[in-house]
């Protein structure tokens, strides 16, 4: 499977039951998206237990896929093996982890906008702007499944994003975050989503235009204004925390 055609799989990724009739690989590729896809809606909650039985009965395949979905992410710190008791979710990132995380993020995501810029197919164009169409319908959904819909295509666009400036480096650097499986489990607002449609059209508009210093300071912004709604998180966190120990 192309890279392309990896993010249109992932783009599509549902959080109900898996279709027959898939190739191993297949299916655990499509476990692989409904375990995340319910991660970011937080119909699996942080600190969880999920089981390789549950979720054949759930699901309603064989262990085999869902053992190697679980497998790669556990290889990618999405879950962590319990010896003899399945495996659980992590708890949030800490203020810490997003921190460096954010970090990391200013280093890398403008420089592939700019590149993106000057290296972006039409085809690849147009790929972000139907992720853009689809992030609109889901904008105004009501509940966790709307929500962490609207959560994978946010990652299929940063990703393709990465993608069209043919840095593999890069792209990989990214993916390794798992930047919006980690932010999306942190908070349910359609405020964010709201504030993040207007500054992804904003880095859309500069990539289509070929420009790489508009499409490089629009992606720093979104990310920084990102920034700046999630760490209000963990200073209402810290300040709940304070009032507790004074009490």
């Amino acid at each position: 499977m192309d890279d392309e055609a990896m993010i249109a799989r992932r783009r599509g990724a549902m959080t109900g039951g898996i279709p027959p009739r898939r190739s191993r690989g297949r299916l655990a590729d499509e476990v692989y998206d409904m375990l995340l896809g319910q991660m970011m809606s937080l119909r699996i909650e942080p600190g969880s237990r999920v089981t390789i039985d549950a979720l054949a009965r759930e699901l309603g395949v064989s262990q085999t896929p869902i053992r190697d979905a679980l497998n790669r992410m556990e290889a990618e710190g999405l879950v962590v093996r319990v010896p003899h008791a399945g495996y659980r979710i992590p708890p949030q990132i800490t203020r810490h982890r997003f921190e460096d995380m954010l970090e990391v993020r200013l280093l890398l995501e403008p420089a592939a906008a700019r590149r993106a810029a000057e290296r972006a197919s039409l085809q690849q164009v147009a790929g972000l702007r139907r992720l853009l169409e689809e992030m609109a319908e889901l904008e105004g959904g009501d509940g966790l499944m709307a929500y962490g819909a609207f959560g994978l295509r946010d990652a299929a666009f940063h990703d393709l994003v990465a993608l069209s400036a043919e840095n593999q480096v890069i792209r990989e650097a990214l993916a390794r975050l798992h930047t919006h499986v980690h932010l999306f489990r942190l908070l349910h607002d359609t405020q964010v989503t709201h504030l993040a449609m207007a500054e992804h059209e904003e880095v859309l508009t500069a990539i289509a235009a070929r420009d790489p210093d508009a499409a490089a300071y629009a992606m720093r912004r979104h990310i920084l204004r990102s920034g700046e709604r999630f760490r209000r998180l963990f200073d209402e966190a810290e300040g709940a925390d304070g009032m507790v120990a004074e009490a």
